[in-house]
């Protein structure tokens, strides 16, 4: 899980900076007297590209992060039921993934929650260029890229940990029935 989540982290982080690029660029384009288009006109320039490539990493942002949430359920369950069945103490194992999932679980989420805030942002921006969204746009769009990049860090600690504790358990089991003299 470590692989995919830093290469799926890495692809989100570049859709990220990409976003944010065009939205400098839109930047640039509004100083030189281009406004974002109201809902009757076409969609063209900077903002056209700013735009897609926000709603594409917001909605990559929701799948990677909820990808943690799900990895965390899942492991969580699963180390829960072997131990169970193998009946292993609730220490040190069965806790330290619920420790894990705490951990991992409220940066994912800001994370989320930042950019979503921030295509909020973004859109009354749009709508209204000379408000106070103007300027929180682009300030929530630095917070955003900050608070992604804590949740990389946590999300991906915690994911090689849990790993670590998911090999443990199977040495655990594997231990067992040999004791057992059960073959696999």
């Amino acid at each position: 899980m470590t692989r995919i989540f830093v290469t799926l982290a890495t692809i989100h982080a570049i859709a990220l900076l990409v976003t944010f690029g065009f939205g400098v660029e839109f930047m640039w384009e509004r100083e030189a007297g281009a406004i974002a288009p109201t809902a009757d006109q076409p969609i063209r320039g900077g903002f056209a590209w700013h735009m897609v490539s926000g709603l594409i990493a917001a909605v990559f942002t929701l799948l990677v992060h909820c990808l943690i949430f799900t990895y965390f359920l899942g492991t969580g369950r699963w180390v829960k039921e072997v131990a169970r069945a193998y009946q292993l103490p609730d220490e040190p194992l069965p806790k330290l993934t619920r420790e894990f999932k705490r951990t991992a679980f409220p940066p994912a989420l800001f994370a989320m929650l930042s950019v979503i805030v921030t295509v909020a942002s973004g859109a009354g921006a749009q709508t209204a260029s000379e408000s106070w969204w103007s300027l929180s746009h682009p300030v929530l769009a630095v917070a955003a890229l900050a608070i992604n990049v804590w949740a990389y860090f946590v999300e991906y600690h915690t994911v090689a940990a849990n790993s670590a504790v998911m090999d443990q358990v199977m040495l655990e089991v594997e231990a067992r029935q040999q004791a057992a003299g059960i073959r696999h």
